[in-house]
């Protein structure tokens, strides 16, 4: 008796439901963070998130459609479960990697630009020197100091 049609099914019965929880989860969390991205405006964070999740799905769902094949027949129960063990590990290791990127990449990212911005921010530098108005239109300003 062949099991590989049992490996595909349990491969899917696996693989789908942890791509629909992953995306839920990083949506909820998401909202916060995008909701602080966008300066409390909510719409637009709700649409950015909802364009997130419909990425991710398609992404990830294609991902595991397409690496649904299984090379060799499955002749056992043992070999189901290795080879479910190791397609289940490699789609969830991609999830993984494809969300720590996504998160150092952005997340890290707005968290320097807000640190620069608030640093800009809380230390005006003060005035170098006072140019006087030109006499005339067009006519260049004298050298610093030289007024």
């Amino acid at each position: 008796m062949d099991w590989t049609v049992g490996a595909y099914l349990a491969y899917l019965a696996v693989t789908i439901p942890l791509v629909v929880w992953v995306a839920r989860t990083l949506s909820r969390h998401g909202k916060v963070f995008l909701a602080d991205v966008f300066a409390g405006n909510d719409t637009l964070a709700e649409a950015v998130n909802t364009l997130l999740v419909v990425g991710f799905y398609l992404l990830n769902l294609g991902f595991v459609s397409l690496y649904l094949r299984i090379d060799a027949p499955v002749p056992d129960l043992g070999g189901l479960v290795e080879t479910l063990s190791v397609k289940v590990g490699v789609v969830t290791l991609t999830l993984g990697a494809l969300h720590f990127v996504n998160v150092y990449v952005y997340v890290f990212n707005a968290i320097r630009r807000r640190s620069r911005m608030e640093s800009l921010r809380s230390a005006p530098v003060a005035p170098q020197g006072y140019l006087p108005p030109a006499q005339q239109y067009g006519a260049a300003y004298p050298a610093p100091g030289r007024a």
